[in-house]
């Protein structure tokens, strides 16, 4: 997990620079509408994975009336009906991908992960075939300035909690959990008063691979393709963040 939490941090600053705050308000609703669909209804202290949603929308800075307006369609009779479904595939230099979607219409999305490979040198695969090759994780990310202890006490007082391993930098504190203790995690930080940014169940990849800079922001260039899609939540992906690929990042 070295680099994730560096990898995530520069991908949040470019998504700023991008300004794509639109697209990641759309896929906060989308979060939203699941999270009220298949975890339980609109009440948040019931709704473990509403309470995530809300998280991450306040994280991407989306305004109060905003998450209210998204909860109360959601909850209606004339709420969008979405489905969740993943596609696995190889981009270029063997580098594996793995795309989670949140979708009203499969067949659309089908075809635009497909033609995305298609046309940057990939290949779509079979469903299960590239699984093998990520860890499925918690991870909560939190601002430096919400944590009001020793960074050696909190990660004493999360052991119990399903700690796995801990990440810092001058802004951002990345906690892991293994996927079955996501949710002892979460009401770890929740007991320690602590705001999360944001909260996801991420796909670690067991292995990375390393590349030359340009082949490797080849890579990065086609993840991005992927994450302007409207249908696409999440993308993950065997490249090794390497230090030397972050500098080359800092410096555009």
């Amino acid at each position: 997990m070295s680099g994730h939490s560096k990898w995530s941090t520069i991908k949040r600053k470019k998504g700023a620079i991008d300004a794509q705050r639109a697209k990641q308000f759309t896929k906060a609703i989308k979060e939203i509408n699941i999270a009220i669909k298949e975890g339980g209804g609109p009440d948040p202290d019931a709704n473990p994975s509403l309470r995530n949603a809300i998280a991450n929308a306040k994280g991407l800075n989306m305004p109060k009336e905003n998450i209210k307006r998204a909860i109360k369609k959601a909850s209606g009779a004339d709420a969008d009906s979405y489905e969740e479904v993943t596609f696995e595939g190889y981009g270029p230099y063997g580098i594996g991908f793995f795309i989670e979607c949140t979708t009203d219409n499969i067949n659309r999305t089908v075809a635009k992960v497909r033609e995305i490979f298609s046309k940057n040198e990939g290949s779509l695969g079979k469903n299960g075939s590239l699984e093998f090759l990520f860890d499925r994780k918690g991870v909560f990310t939190i601002e430096r300035a919400q944590i009001k202890m020793a960074l050696d006490e909190l990660e004493l007082e999360l052991i119990e909690g399903g700690l796995e391993d801990m990440e810092a930098d001058d802004e951002f504190v990345t906690v892991y959990s293994a996927f079955e203790d996501f949710g002892t995690l979460q009401r770890a930080l929740e007991n320690l008063q602590i705001e999360v940014k944001n909260t996801a169940l991420e796909r670690i990849p067991l292995n990375t691979t390393a590349l030359p800079i340009e082949q490797a922001k080849q890579i990065l260039e086609l993840e991005e393709k992927f994450e302007d899609e409207d249908d696409v939540q999440n993308v993950f992906h065997t490249l090794e963040v390497t230090e030397a690929l972050l500098e080359a990042l800092n410096e555009e």
